[in-house]
């Protein structure tokens, strides 16, 4: 056992054990006071068994509240089912749909073979300036003129020389009626020239000048290879020459073997051509000048041009292969002759009112004719040649001038309300038809 410091019954300080009196309020000290401390361990062992002794008290809840709590238990049980469910289905299907694909690629679509059919395009519009300069220098400036003055301009190019001469490709009408010829070459030297052969119905014309003053001499390409669509460019001399020669301007091939009719100049008369459509620019004074593909080659001569203000960018040239036929017979010195069988015809139309044509007759024959020889008669209505229905005059003379002279053709036409086919070789003369 411990025993305590002594305490003070008045005041409660500390005394020595040997004191009898209180050295804080000096009281006398009559007997000393002892306190037992227990050990912390006891305490602890006497607590234990108190709670041993204790027995549970369990505390029943009503039975309101138990419904209460499984109504909610049921609650929330049904509220999880409400959204795990549904989780659950997307999730299945999605792994069904991995599964039938992974399959599917596997079994098919790794064996399974494209086939791919590949166009080749080849672009060559990045700009024409080379293409240009390989024509530009050959192309030059016609100067028509009559008793000394300068009536008229268009366009040429030198298509080819030999030994002496360069050769100058334009159009007749370009040059019609003029006495002196001059051409301007780019670098301004003007330089009077020969007219070597011209056409009317071809609208073809050959000019020559010295050898020594050609700069360039034009590639020739060829107009049955072009496709639709493929690029062209024109050079020449619109308008005002002495502002505007050797003006470039680009477009495309609009179309091929259009048939055009056209007046033949300085005259009534008319003529089919077969020309190539083109939307590049062509304006006065173009006429004769070169139209070129994007290799710089010269497939036609721009010969003219529709307009009024219904249409924009119809523009037509001759077939080069055309217009060297032609200026190759001029250079071999041999006359241009067509074809003729003798024979006057007209187109009758509706009435003296109307210009609708309802057919082509005869009016008359020359005696002794090719016309004449093959049966033809007046008053007989042609309706073909060759298998070619005729719908006028200038189609009947388009259709004959195909051909050579010599040639036998075949010609339908209708007399006394019967059809009669008739065999007529053509002749070489003057057109008549």
């Amino acid at each position: 056992m411990a025993r305590e410091k002594k305490y003070c019954t008045n005041c409660n300080s500390p005394l020595t054990q040997k004191s009898k009196f209180c050295s804080e309020c000096g009281t006398k000290v009559e007997g000393i006071e002892e306190t037992q401390i227990i050990p912390v361990e006891e305490i602890k062992e006497e607590v234990k068994k108190e709670e041993k002794k204790l027995e549970p008290i369990i505390v029943e809840q009503p039975k309101e509240l138990d419904e209460q709590t499984k109504l909610k238990k049921e609650n929330k049980k049904l509220k999880i089912k409400k959204f795990i469910y549904p989780i659950l289905s997307c999730v299945f299907t999605f792994a069904l749909c991995l599964g039938a694909f992974a399959l599917f690629y596997k079994y098919y679509l790794e064996n399974l073979v494209i086939e791919t059919t590949k166009r080749e395009v080849t672009i060559t519009d990045t700009g024409i300036s080379e293409a240009v300069s390989k024509v530009y220098d050959s192309v030059v400036v016609v100067e028509s003129y009559y008793r000394d003055q300068l009536y008229s301009t268009g366009t040429g190019f030198v298509f080819k020389t030999d030994d002496d001469k360069g050769y100058i490709l334009t159009n007749h009408h370009v040059i019609e009626n003029a006495d002196k010829i001059k051409v301007v070459f780019t670098n301004n030297e003007k330089v009077e020239v020969e007219i070597v052969g011209s056409d009317s119905y071809s609208d073809v014309a050959l000019l020559s000048v010295d050898k020594d003053k050609v700069i360039s001499v034009a590639e020739i390409g060829s107009s049955e290879a072009l496709k639709v669509g493929d690029t062209s460019f024109a050079v020449g001399a619109p308008l005002d020459s002495a502002t505007y020669a050797w003006t470039v301007t680009r477009g495309i091939i609009s179309g091929k073997d259009r048939t055009v009719e056209v007046t033949i100049s300085n005259s009534y008369e008319t003529t089919i051509m077969e020309v190539l459509q083109t939307d590049t620019a062509i304006n006065s004074g173009n006429s004769g000048g070169p139209l070129c593909n994007s290799n710089g080659q010269v497939i036609g001569i721009t010969n003219m041009k529709l307009a009024s203000s219904a249409i924009e960018g119809m523009g037509f040239a001759i077939p080069i292969e055309t217009a060297v036929k032609y200026a190759e017979k001029f250079i071999s010195g041999e006359n241009i002759k067509y074809p003729y069988i003798g024979v006057y015809i007209y187109d009758a139309t509706a009435s003296r009112y109307s210009n609708e044509i309802i057919g082509v007759y005869v009016e008359s024959v020359e005696e002794d004719s090719p016309a004449d020889k093959g049966g033809l008669k007046s008053g007989d209505k042609i309706l073909e040649v060759n298998g070619k229905k005729i719908s006028s005059t200038t189609f009947f003379k388009h259709e004959l001038y195909k051909h050579e002279i010599g040639d036998t053709v075949k010609i339908k036409v209708e007399r006394n309300g019967k059809v009669k086919e008739l065999k007529i070789k053509l002749g070489s003369s003057s057109p008549k038809a």
